[in-house]
């Protein structure tokens, strides 16, 4: 989904684009040699068969070196794309200058290179084409070689050129219909990439907002939690206070809240990356994982369970963002499945693989068209959606994906696919 900064230098499916006009090409390359062969054996015209089968050859070594260098291009600027097209207008001139200008019918395949480059190119630069096939008419409409006609043809030279505009019309035809759908089947492709290239950007704009929103929330309320915990540390030095047990016990109660209170503060800045690399928490991958699903089952009642397939530990960055993603969704599966919510970990192909499942009613075909959608939820509150969006940037961040379904024994699946070199840890400060 997401589109390197060097794609982004070139014209969404310019690689594709060229790739046509090299099929293009080739089948300019076939198609000339054919009907040289054809009016120098079977038409006995007289040709300068060395001037015009040096453009094929030297066509079909252009199409060779694209292939050859284009291999690790990932795409191509529109001056490379108008520099094709100036090629092949330049060799089909050639090539009619030594076979009759303008009174050759093949005159019309300019018409082709012209629909091409408006297709492919911006309308100030598909002028150029236009510009330069309406120059090369009007100069081989004058300056020509003439065809040297055998006698038997001759004496009815508009016959021959009824043929070879017949040919013409329907290889322009043909040639337009293949080239022009492909080429229209790419731009729809850029388009759906575009559209998503927005949405990603839309949501990510999103992603910024609720973080400046938490960073701003947490700063604020650090302050008044400050004094709060003085306060309760007064109180507990207090004679009348110190002296009854009960109250005693509420003021640890309440300055362990306050503490866990402080804690969640500081993994919202943490997580907003105002901490995050000075002292970075190193811990196992399997460590990682038990102390999430061991927070959540003593808060659900033994409702998570985990099951651990990791067959080899390593050790990790732990991740604030992806510590609450995945409370993120053991808390909606407590929602809807209040007494079971199934953890299975695993390691495969270089991917941490974290599959939560529950036994709730499933997704809904709406839900799964538009999960990771900011504020579609089944939820029907206000803001519902959120955690679900936050879940699919955050592993989108990390280079992974999220997949969900409905098993066919019933409940619903939230897979997290995530590489592992992104959690990984090599001895070096991360990040």
């Amino acid at each position: 989904m997401r589109a390197s900064l060097a794609q982004m230098s070139y014209p969404l499916a310019s690689a594709r684009n060229m790739a046509l006009l090299v099929q293009l090409r080739w089948t300019a390359v076939i198609g000339q040699l054919l009907t040289i062969w054809i009016a120098d054996h079977w038409l006995g015209v007289e040709l300068p068969l060395p001037q015009l089968v040096a453009a094929p050859v030297l066509l079909a070594f252009i199409n060779l070196s694209t292939m050859v260098m284009g291999r690790e291009r990932e795409g191509y600027s529109y001056m490379e794309l108008l520099g094709a097209l100036m090629l092949d207008v330049l060799a089909l001139g050639w090539q009619l200058y030594f076979s009759g200008g303008t009174t050759n019918p093949f005159t019309f395949l300019f018409l082709l290179q012209i629909v091409i480059g408006a297709v492919l190119l911006p309308p100030s630069w598909s002028w150029i084409v236009a510009a330069v096939a309406a120059l090369a008419v009007a100069f081989l409409s004058f300056a020509y070689e003439p065809l040297g006609l055998p006698p038997h043809h001759a004496g009815q030279p508009m016959r021959i050129y009824l043929w070879g505009s017949l040919i013409c019309f329907l290889l322009i035809a043909a040639l337009l219909v293949f080239f022009v759908i492909r080429i229209d089947r790419n731009r729809r492709s850029s388009d759906a990439a575009l559209a998503a290239l927005r949405q990603q950007a839309a949501e990510e704009h999103h992603i910024v907002r609720m973080g400046l929103l938490a960073s701003g929330a947490a700063h604020e309320l650090g302050t008044p939690m400050a004094t709060m915990s003085v306060i309760l540390g007064d109180w507990r030095s207090h004679p009348a206070i110190a002296g009854n047990r009960d109250l005693s016990g509420e003021l640890d109660e309440m300055q362990t809240e306050l503490q866990r209170c402080k804690a969640i503060l500081s993994g919202i800045l943490l997580s907003a990356g105002e901490a995050r690399g000075e002292n970075p928490s190193v811990t196992n991958l399997n460590s990682f994982l038990g102390a999430i699903a061991g927070e959540w089952s003593d808060r659900s009642g033994g409702a998570v369970y985990m099951t651990n397939l990791i067959e080899q530990d390593r050790p990790i960055v732990s991740d604030p963002a992806l510590r609450q993603v995945i409370g993120n969704i053991i808390d909606n599966g407590l929602e809807v499945s209040p007494g079971f919510v199934g953890m299975v970990a695993r390691v495969a192909e270089g991917d941490l693989i974290l599959d939560f499942t529950d036994r709730g009613p499933g997704f809904s075909p709406d839900m799964l068209e538009t999960f990771g959608r900011p504020y579609h939820s089944t939820k029907g509150r206000a803001g519902g959606g959120l955690g679900l969006f936050l879940v699919v940037n955050v592993v989108r961040k990390l280079g992974g994906r999220v997949e969900v379904g409905n098993p066919l024994e019933g409940g619903a699946l939230v897979r997290l696919v995530i590489p592992m070199r992104a959690l990984a840890y090599d001895g070096k400060r991360r990040r």
